[in-house]
């Protein structure tokens, strides 16, 4: 394990984490992120040179939809669901005098 890592760095990982952890779980922490480091170590011997970076494993295009009208003029069957109506809008009781 070249990545050795101290009872600090964990005890601050574990204060940004708002995590109380006890020294059972403190030892695991250690050992679970070493094999992290060792594995992004790993990684970066790599040759990566010819690639290039992604944003996205998969190819990513334009999901939206097109901006289509698809409803008619419904206004008068939602009026009349209304309690009250006047000259084709809802009527409501005056909230302010």
């Amino acid at each position: 394990m070249a990545n050795i890592i101290s009872d600090e760095t964990i005890e601050y990982v574990g204060i940004l984490a708002k995590l109380e952890l006890s020294e059972e779980e403190k030892e695991q922490a250690k050992k679970d992120i070493g094999r992290m480091l060792d594995y992004i170590d790993k990684l970066n011997e790599l040759d990566t040179s010819g690639v290039e970076p992604l944003s996205h494993v998969f190819p990513v295009n334009n999901v939206f939809r097109e901006d289509v009208v698809t409803n008619t003029d419904t206004r008068l069957a939602i009026l009349a669901n209304a309690p009250a109506q006047k000259d084709g809008s809802f009527k409501v009781p005056k909230t302010v005098e």
